[in-house]
């Protein structure tokens, strides 16, 4: 197996084995062989995205720097398995949407770092931190037209247009919070509506196109839409826990980033609404780098119980994508999506 798809894979085949389901994992391993050409072949394809190697600049510099960090590509790899759920496909235009995918969530990073003064991702600097906050905003905005280019390639009208539909929706979340940046206002509706447009969106599309590349029926797309939507709010839940109690080496970002800026997530919400005063505790954090303040918020949550509420919630969406990936006939694909839906919860990183 090569190392591109066991980054992915293996872990799968690892979370299932724990859970008992060692057949599981064995059938993961199998699928990774069986996968090997594809993700080495998407691989490949991000790594050398042709309009990132054409006048070399300092924006497209930016732009591959974040490429070339890795990842998890589980968007990517979403698509791929997407596209194995029904017949034969043309190999290169799956592999064109498996990399459209990671090239919107890179757009999406490169920007976020920006707006939010990253210093750190994926455990290397920024790449606003080595090209500037100008070259990181213009590599990004190179990432969404190539991605829209790699689109326009596969003529096919209802992708492009679900493509744009999805750019325009993780703009808006991303306008949405920024406009309550720095105010902490504990309201649960503002937190979904973020989060579904800022990275539920792109995983419905990833499960959609696939999908729709496989020749599956109207209502298996959009079953798979809405895995995709659970799946995504599920993943950032798990980042609410991760940006509180994770481990920064394989986070690749420090802790309290999000609570330092100001960013409304599920634990601090479940805490302020059994603790009024909780709000001002938070508030105090905003922008600073006090450590005292930040334990104070995560031993307040740990006893209101809020970080074991968010795990809950968030395997409560993963339960709902089972249900509906569990709706396709059975099939290897089948089967790693299932796992691969498992592993959002139980991720360290």
């Amino acid at each position: 197996m090569q190392a591109t798809e066991s980054t992915v894979l293996e872990p799968l085949a690892r979370v299932a084995s724990e859970a008992g389901a060692t057949s599981l994992g064995e059938q993961l391993l199998a699928i990774g062989a069986w996968m090997a050409d594809d993700m080495a072949a998407t691989e490949a394809q991000l790594r050398h995205v042709e309009g990132l190697h054409h006048d070399p600049e300092s924006a497209k510099a930016a732009a591959q720097h974040l490429i070339d960090s890795g990842g998890k590509r589980m968007r990517p790899m979403i698509v791929l398995l997407a596209a194995r759920l029904g017949g034969e496909t043309d190999p290169r235009a799956v592999r064109d949407l498996a990399v459209v995918s990671e090239l919107i969530h890179a757009a999406t990073l490169l920007h976020d770092d920006v707006i939010d003064e990253g210093d750190e991702r994926r455990g290397q600097p920024a790449a606003r931190r080595i090209y500037s906050n100008s070259a990181s905003v213009l590599g990004g905005d190179h990432l969404l037209i190539e991605a829209l280019l790699l689109v326009e390639r596969s003529g096919d009208a209802q992708l492009r247009h679900s493509l744009l539909t999805t750019i325009s929706e993780i703009i808006t979340a991303e306008a949405l919070q920024l406009e309550w940046r720095g105010r902490f206002v504990p309201d649960r509706e503002l937190y979904l509506r973020v989060i579904r447009g800022k990275t539920a969106v792109l995983f419905r599309w990833c499960f959609q196109a696939g999908a729709k590349l496989a020749g599956l029926t109207p209502e298996q797309v959009a079953d798979l839409g809405a895995a995709g939507m659970a799946l995504g709010e599920a993943f950032q839940l798990v980042d609410d826990i991760l940006d509180l109690d994770g481990d920064p080496a394989a986070t690749g970002k420090a802790l309290f980033t999000d609570l330092r800026e100001g960013k409304l997530t599920w634990p601090l919400i479940i805490t302020a609404e059994q603790q009024p005063e909780f709000t001002a505790q938070v508030q105090a954090c905003i922008g600073g780098d006090a450590l005292d303040s930040q334990a104070a918020v995560v031993q307040t949550l740990r006893g209101c119980g809020a970080l074991e509420a968010t795990k809950a919630l968030a395997e409560q969406r993963v339960e709902e994508a089972l249900a509906l990936l569990r709706k396709l006939p059975e099939s290897k694909a089948q089967q790693a999506l299932v796992v691969l839906a498992r592993r959002v919860v139980e991720r360290k990183g």
